[in-house]
């Protein structure tokens, strides 16, 4: 039996894998993601915003490590009372409120995403597509879970999925389409730059 070689990432194609480099791409992802999460259109519970392009970026960009500590860093930065999440807020507390699944979601979600990036599936349109949507799946099984945990302990008389998936889901496949596009052009330049 073969045993699959595993693909570098954009960033390895990039950069040299030195741990100075993996401290500072990871420090930037992180840095990314809190940017990203102020974009941000507030339509119930839990706003829309601009970090879970961040979050499937860092995954296929970086590979499943780094893409997943670049989130665990993300996390970690705002539970220590950065105002890195959304609306500019920050401290233990968000990690109590509707949103905490979606926020513990992106480090699996960014590995997953990366685990595929490291098997080439982010270097064709189609298979981008289909990692990022892995991705996205991954994230709402932890925030949709969390989120009807939040709604059934205050009383919330609304379905889960109406608050915390739909009106999402336009959104979430501009980001997917722009993500799976990026990537496959990237690697197309970076391949052309080689030669």
């Amino acid at each position: 039996m073969q045993v699959q070689e595993r693909a570098i990432t954009m960033m390895d194609a990039v950069f040299p894998r030195t741990l100075v480099q993996n401290i500072l791409l990871v420090l930037f992802f992180a840095g990314i993601t809190a940017l990203c999460t102020q974009i941000t259109f507030r339509i119930g519970w839990v706003p829309i915003t601009g970090q879970t392009f961040a979050v499937l970026l860092a995954g296929a960009l970086l590979g499943s490590k780094r893409g997943a500590m670049s989130q665990l860093t993300y996390l970690a930065v705002g539970a220590m009372g950065a105002p890195v999440f959304a609306g500019y807020m920050g401290g233990p507390a968000v990690f109590a409120g509707p949103t905490a699944g979606y926020l513990i979601g992106f480090v699996p979600a960014a590995y997953v995403v990366g685990l595929l990036a490291e098997r080439g599936w982010d270097r064709r349109v189609w298979t981008a597509v289909l990692a990022m949507f892995i991705g996205s799946v991954v994230l709402y099984a932890f925030g949709l879970s969390w989120l009807s945990i939040w709604l059934n302990r205050f009383g919330v008389d609304s379905s889960v999925f109406a608050v915390g998936l739909v009106p999402f889901l336009p959104g979430d496949a501009l980001k997917i389409a722009l993500a799976a596009t990026v990537l496959p052009y990237g690697w197309a330049r970076l391949n052309r730059s080689i030669r």
